[in-house]
């Protein structure tokens, strides 16, 4: 009686592995590592979410939309007379400090928005699919290109209306691609305090407060040569500063000059050491 008991059990068992495709088979084989091809399309069309998140959350896109407008419009009538005599002088430094700025401040969203994706387990379930691990982060980020072309366009069309003209339309399109750029490979480093911090607010605070020197001690509005001491050395170094004066360099003149190498020399260090501890925490995270 056992015997069958046991015949009829194991018989079941068989039966319903046969008819159950998700159950588990010993010996059964696991699915292969995702191909680097198989993992460019998922990023593309986690990438393409990303977008659509845009389309139907367009409050997204606010900073991007109307800071421009405001800090152009603003550092333009306030600083202009007493640093350069009159506005119109004025903007042919701070449209392109303004550009650098506000992608830089710009990039602070893709981390605060990561944080709060993770914290609301929207990446758990990107987990449970069959894609690379690393393809949300990347579709993230890549998504998010969208807010520093919008940014840096309003900036230049601000500037344009208040009476700037570009003197190059070649260096101007250079000096763009190079903000967009340097926008992105500073995404990787507010992604990675989205990672490592519990809560949005706290990646939100921790950036600015790092953002704030950044950007003011730079030339971002004001050449660096009214500092002084350890003040002007400082700010002279600041990575900021270089990408400032190459889109300057770009916009106004129309060269390819030094600032433009050490510019993408060190969007290429950040991108070289963040993108890999970037990966590293989100995979330990998730």
């Amino acid at each position: 009686m056992s015997s069958l008991s046991i015949g009829g059990g194991g018989a079941a068992a068989v039966g319903q592995s046969a008819a159950d495709p998700l159950a588990v088979r010993p010996g059964a084989d696991l699915p292969a590592r995702p191909s680097a091809a198989d993992t460019f399309r998922a990023a593309a069309t986690l990438s393409y979410r990303g977008l659509l998140r845009i389309r139907r959350h367009p409050q997204r896109l606010f900073d991007v939309l109307f800071l421009p407008v405001i800090s152009t419009w603003l550092f333009a009538n306030v600083f202009g007379g007493a640093i350069a005599g009159n506005v119109g002088k004025y903007l042919h430094t701070l449209v392109p400090g303004v550009m650098v700025t506000i992608a830089v401040t710009s990039a602070v969203g893709t981390g605060v928005q990561l944080c709060e994706d993770i914290d609301k387990g929207v990446f758990d379930r990107f987990r449970s699919l069959p894609i690379a691990r690393v393809a949300p982060l990347v579709g993230a980020l890549v998504a998010d290109i969208v807010r520093y072309v919008i940014a840096t366009v309003m900036t230049v069309a601000t500037g344009v209306a208040l009476g700037y003209r570009p003197h190059h339309l070649i260096g101007l399109v250079a000096a763009c691609v190079l903000v967009v750029i340097c926008g992105f490979a500073l995404s990787w480093i507010f992604a990675y305090l989205g990672v490592r911090m519990r809560s949005p607010s706290t990646v939100q605070g921790v950036s600015m407060l790092a953002l704030t020197p950044l950007t003011f001690l730079s030339s971002a509005l004001v050449s660096t040569q009214t500092f002084h001491g350890l003040t002007r050395t400082i700010a002279d170094a600041n990575p900021v500063s270089h990408i400032c004066d190459a889109v300057r360099s770009l916009i106004n003149n129309g060269r390819f000059d030094i600032q433009i190498v050490w510019s993408l020399a060190g969007i290429a260090v950040v991108l070289a050491v963040m993108v890999p501890l970037t990966v590293r925490a989100y995979i330990r995270k998730i």
